[in-house]
């Protein structure tokens, strides 16, 4: 069943129901009410027979005699009855003679007064003593009126619950439409969206906040959609040149060097020159292995508490070692009393991946000006800051850079794959860090990376 029908129904239901409990409550309030008021009326017309009857001023008596008449409207087979009782004579005999309930003449006998129904005719009686006499006044009525008006109550409350069933249902159906009918428009929408088309939207209707906020969500799902197809073929196409570079060189040198002899020197040389690409090859390959591993988050790599300060240091150490002419100053103006603080949880070889890249990168595109790295930290997180004097990132190319293979528009006369920085930002990101970078053209770049120290773990 559909959500639509499934609300309508449910919507039917509820309201057909609330419809027939409304409907038998006043049904059976009227009832009640009816019966009882017809009662009082019985009692009053009651009281008014015994003055008429048994009061001995004859003055009073026309009083009430008029009163009755004139204000009083006659009850259905209204009967009026005045019993003398005698001390011999049982209440069954004066039952049968009148045509009264025994059990009322009990009552009223016992009690004084009593109320008495018989199916529709309703009995009131009044016990009066007059010296050494007893007497009982009974008024007695068809309780008719209730009867027709319950009659006509009902055919009224029939016809109601009919149309409002009628129009329930007409209303479940509307509504249930109306609210439905954004969410098939975004679901015909979203349809007819593909890999060929994905820049498509779905509308956003500003007086809906639900269904807004629905078809917001989409179009933000989409935009990282597309954007990933959109890395996809980008990663695609880089990946096949810088795979298909060294393979077509290797290719072409090993076909040169066996088309006929040559002197040792060219053998060397192309022996060289396949060497040379075979391990640019090679680094791409392990580049784009480790790249993958680094956004796989399905065997997580084993973790240990490590020193951030530390590790800048062993990078810096391999950066003096290995290329002398790089300039790497570390700033410990900053650094916190407390070690703590600069400790986090991570995989210590993933972080020296990360840092040295960043950090080869500074020293690369800075032609060996000084690159400064600061380490400082708050209540809950240590903040390392690289900052270079080089080229720069173009504005509009920095959300780029870390997409793989992406390399800025003036780094032309670098070497390099564009693997590094979204190596870098997977294993940061895999580590609850965060990446930030502010950069201009000719004055430098400043890498910000954030990481939550363990006293921070401790408290969360």
């Amino acid at each position: 069943m559909k959500t639509r029908t499934k609300m309508a129904s449910i919507f039917f239901t509820s309201c057909l129901l609330i419809i027939l409990l409304l409907g038998t409550a006043v049904y059976y309030s009227f009832d009640k009410y009816s019966h009882v008021d017809f009662d009082k009326r019985v009692q009053t017309r009651a009281i008014i027979a015994s003055k008429f009857y048994l009061e001995k001023d004859t003055n009073k008596s026309e009083a009430y005699k008029m009163i009755r008449e004139q204000f009083f409207e006659k009850l259905h087979k209204e009967k009026e009855m005045v019993i003398q009782l005698e001390p011999n004579i049982s209440f069954n005999s004066y039952a049968t003679k009148y045509h009264l309930p025994e059990e009322l003449l009990f009552q009223v006998n016992t009690k004084g007064k009593a109320t008495l129904r018989d199916g529709d005719v309703v009995y009131s009686g009044l016990k009066y003593k007059q010296g050494n006499k007893t007497s009982i006044v009974v008024v007695s009525a068809e309780n008719y009126f209730t009867a027709h008006h319950l009659s006509y109550l009902r055919n009224v409350l029939l016809i109601a619950i009919a149309l409002g069933t009628l129009l329930t249902l007409y209303l479940s159906i509307y509504f249930s439409t109306h609210i439905f009918d954004p969410v098939k428009k975004i679901t015909d929408k979203v349809r007819q969206i593909s890999t060929d088309n994905i820049h498509l939207r779905l509308d956003e209707p500003a007086n809906n906040h639900e269904i807004g906020e629905l078809a917001s969500t989409f179009n933000q799902l989409l935009d990282r959609l597309e954007t990933a197809f959109e890395i996809q073929k980008n990663f695609v196409s880089n990946a096949s040149h810088e795979l298909g570079t060294p393979l077509t060189v290797i290719i072409g040198e090993a076909d040169l060097a066996l088309r006929k002899e040559r002197t040792t020197e060219v053998y060397q040389e192309a022996i060289h020159n396949i060497l040379v690409q075979a391990e640019r090859l090679d680094h791409i390959t392990k580049s784009l292995l480790f790249l993958a591993q680094s956004g796989y988050q399905g065997d997580k790599p084993t973790r240990e508490i490590v020193r951030t300060d530390q590790l800048l240091w062993d990078v810096k150490e391999t950066f003096d070692r290995l290329s002398p002419k790089s300039h790497i100053i570390v700033d410990l103006n900053e650094v916190p009393e407390d070690p703590k603080r600069l400790k986090i949880m991570g995989n210590r070889q993933l972080l020296l991946v990360a840092f040295s890249n960043i950090i080869g990168n500074a020293c690369k595109y800075s032609h060996n000006k000084p690159v400064t790295i600061s380490i400082k930290a708050t209540d809950s997180e240590v903040i390392m800051v690289i900052k270079d004097q080089g080229i720069g990132i173009p504005e509009e190319e920095i959300s780029q850079i870390f997409n793989p293979f992406f390399r800025a528009s003036n780094t032309q006369l670098f070497e390099g794959y564009g693997i590094g920085l979204p190596l870098s930002r997977n294993v940061i990101k895999m580590h609850n860090g965060h990446l930030q970078v502010d950069s201009q053209v000719g004055v430098g770049t400043t890498f910000t990376i954030r990481f939550p120290h363990i006293l921070a773990n401790k408290t969360m």
